[in-house]
């Protein structure tokens, strides 16, 4: 760098030399300002002459996906492709030429600026349009054959239909502009399978799921007989009752008004069945539904009957068996067993029998044709059926041998076609009717034959049951595999929005990211000071608090004092003493100045507390001279001025020993109080005395002392406690018995120095 700025100073020196003053001053603003782009441009050469490693990444203009496989070529220096992530590294100089190359784009040069990233954006190739119409194009296909072969298969196979939905909705690209339309489309049909074979549960949520894809009046219909299918008969009126603020169609209207009527009269609500109903019918009748209309009758004869209007209900039904007969003969047929059944109810037997044989004929007529669908929707439709409940007809009138002949061949037809619950009942009620005949050996042989069909109809019950339970276990897999194709399409769109999102997020200007770190760090300042001045202004309070319990305390300690001194003093002065109370007061006022002297200290020095104890001592040694002796020793190795302590620490534990130790005691006992050292940091004070001990004093008590609260040594404990605390465990107490038979008791209290 050295050499490459001799030459420049070499001529500013020749030109301030040729110029005066004035020229001087001018020229060296001038070169000042020329000088950095003639370093720079030296810096630049250099740059432009050294190679660089320089990192780039390829993505693509309108989704920022990065592209994998493009070709960085750098003119006469070699090639390199991109991975995964679009990204790139290629060694070059300033002003090499880039070229990018891919068959999903149009080729893209660049020339290399600086040794900065570079991010290539490029745009699609005409071309990979044309392929994705020709793929899109192929999807389409694939979707509309699945989607005929699921609604082909709809009736036949559960299990196929489902898979051909499930081959439709993996073919529905995401880039779809009618996805919404086509999941609607499958789900509703999906939902129909459900419905067809007997799965209202699965039916109800994939009609859910069509209806948040796309809103369609004829699906939330179906959604309703779902529910109503489940007999979730309030869901199932909610559902309808918002039909009706829908605009409506008139067959909607009629479906929409049959359902409520379904509905009421599922939860026994028949007048407003009936209205439904009704309402139905009066759109049916104009619409010319026969079909609805011979529906409607049948349900509101149901209901007449339900309610006992017997007239009105057989009048509803002569009417629906009218318009039946000009239909075809399976709709007579099964019209006629419905009324048949309603006679039956009313005991009209003649009319059952009569309606039931012509129920026969029309059953007879229909099988006969090859291309009829077999009656899969109502198993009463059958020749054995009709057989049987002709037969029960004459039971029930008691007209025997008309019944056997119809009982034997339904029974015949049932065997035939391996209908083995109408076998059963048939044989079960041949069987009553030839025991209610006398003929009790027929009748024996019968109830042996159902004996035989009810073995054979556990075992085909036993299968019907294990092939429920995999054809249910079949639906649930197919609905699971559907579930997760939906869930992972939702997390593929998820993660297609979430890097679109990430990479607006990386585009945005740095000045922003800038504001919320400052806003975050000054939040967070903010939120420290503010849980610092919390937490000091907590441990202010806190040590505001213990000092007005340690007041409080002390404030207490002074009356319970001074009562028990001034005791003392109506003691001497009951007894006529008065030159001994005279003494006594005079000492007790020496002691009361000091302790109020030292009332409003927090602590005091060692050397106060034990002159403060020499006087309460001497006191109670005068006033109790014949109960004790006492002796204060301190070790001449501790320096009292260096210890402080709280005022009246002491004075508690030696009126406990005197009061309730000592004074109880027959011979002259022994106070004893030593101060001697432990450590250069601690003391050791024990107070000790050879009374009568804790346990016998608690026996002495009377019971008016045992009701009242020990304040003295209550307060003392709680003023230590409060002392520990604030000042680190400053003081340790320990009470013990002084001799092994529980006699005497002493008192070991640990005094730290303040560090």
């Amino acid at each position: 760098m050295y050499v490459d700025f001799i030459i420049p100073f070499k001529w500013i020196k020749f030109i301030l030399f040729k110029c005066n003053a004035m020229k001087k001053i001018g020229l060296i603003i001038v070169l000042l300002c020329v000088l950095p782009k003639l370093v720079f441009g030296q810096e630049e050469s250099k740059m432009m002459l050294e190679p660089m490693t320089i990192k780039g990444t390829v993505k693509e203009e309108k989704t920022y996906a990065p592209i994998k496989g493009a070709e960085v070529t750098i003119l006469g220096k070699g090639t390199v492709t991109t991975d995964a992530s679009g990204n790139f590294k290629v060694n070059a100089r300033v002003g090499d030429e880039l070229m990018v190359n891919h068959d999903s784009f149009n080729t893209v040069r660049y020339t290399i600026k600086d040794g900065q990233k570079i991010d290539i954006v490029v745009k699609d190739n005409p071309k990979k349009f044309t392929l994705s119409s020709n793929r899109r194009a192929v999807s389409v296909s694939q979707y509309q054959s699945n989607l005929v072969a699921a609604k082909n298969t709809l009736k036949k196979d559960a299990a196929t239909s489902i898979e051909y939905i499930t081959n439709a909705l993996e073919n529905v690209r995401e880039d779809d502009p009618n996805i919404e339309n086509k999941k609607a489309e499958l789900f509703e049909i999906l939902a129909d399978i459900y419905k067809y074979w007997k799965q209202p549960d699965l039916a109800e949520s994939n009609y859910l799921i069509s209806l948040n894809n796309k809103y369609n009046t004829d699906v939330k219909i179906k959604l309703a007989e779902s529910r109503l299918a489940n007999n979730n008969y309030q869901k199932a009126l909610k559902t309808y009752s918002e039909l009706q603020r829908s605009r409506l169609n008139s067959n909607q209207k009629i479906l929409v008004y049959e359902g409520l009527g379904d509905c009421y009269t599922g939860l026994q609500k028949y007048t407003e069945a009936t209205t439904n109903y009704n309402k139905a019918l009066s759109l049916s009748k104009r619409k010319s539904m026969d079909s609805k209309v011979i529906s409607l009758q049948s349900r509101l004869a149901a209901i007449l009957q339900q309610q006992g209007k017997i007239v009105a209900a057989e009048q509803y039904l002569d009417n629906s068996v009218q318009l039946a007969r000009k239909k075809d003969k399976k709709t007579a047929a099964k019209q006629r067993s419905v009324a048949a059944d309603f006679y039956n109810k009313s005991n009209s037997y003649d009319k059952e029998i009569q309606l039931r044989k012509e129920a026969l004929e029309d059953i007879e007529e229909f099988e006969e044709i090859k291309d009829e669908a077999p009656l899969n929707e109502d198993q009463s439709l059958t020749p054995q059926v009709q057989n049987y409940k002709i037969a029960r007809a004459f039971a029930a009138q008691e007209e025997y041998d008309e019944a056997i002949p119809y009982l034997e061949e339904s029974i015949k037809e049932a065997a035939s076609k391996n209908d083995l619950i109408v076998q059963k009942d048939a044989t079960r009620k041949l069987g009553e009717v030839y025991r209610e005949k006398g003929e009790l050996k027929k009748a024996s042989e019968a109830f042996e034959e159902y004996e035989v069909i009810i073995d054979k109809l556990y075992i085909q019950k036993d299968q019907e049951i294990s092939q429920a339970n995999r054809f249910s276990r079949e639906l649930t897999l197919k609905a699971n595999r559907i579930a997760t194709l939906e869930k992972d399409r939702e997390l593929n769109e998820a993660r297609y929005e979430l890097a679109f999102a990430s990479q607006e997020l990386i585009n945005q200007q740095s000045i922003r990211q800038q504001i919320v770190i400052y806003f975050l760090v000054g939040l967070t300042v903010l939120l420290l000071l503010a849980a610092y001045l919390m937490y000091r202004n907590m441990r202010q309070q806190r040590y505001a608090n213990n000092l007005l319990a340690l007041k409080s305390l002390r404030s207490q300690m002074n009356p319970h004092f001074i009562f028990n001194a001034l005791n003392s003093v109506n003691t001497f002065i009951a007894t006529s003493d008065e030159r001994t109370a005279n003494r006594y007061l005079t000492d007790f006022s020496l002691l009361m100045r000091a302790v109020l002297e030292n009332s409003e200290e927090n602590f005091i020095p060692l050397e106060k507390e034990i002159e403060l104890l020499r006087l309460y001592v001497q006191l109670e040694h005068f006033r109790f001279l014949d109960k004790f002796e006492y002796n204060i020793e301190i070790d001449p190795e501790i320096n009292i001025e260096e210890y402080m302590i709280p005022p009246m620490l002491l004075q508690p534990y030696v009126e406990n020993a005197v009061w309730h130790g000592l004074r109880y005691k027959t011979e002259k006992g022994l106070l004893s109080i030593r101060f001697q050292k432990i450590t250069s940091d601690s003391i050791e004070i024990i107070i000790t005395d050879n009374g009568i001990g804790r346990k016998k004093s608690k026996e002495l008590k009377t019971q008016n002392q045992k009701l009242q609260k020990s304040r003295g040594m209550g307060n003392i404990k709680k003023r230590i406690a409060i002392l520990n605390t604030m000042y680190k465990d400053k003081v340790d107490v320990f009470i013990s018995d002084l001799e092994d038979n529980e006699e005497g008791t002493k008192v070991q209290l640990i005094l730290k120095k303040d560090k």
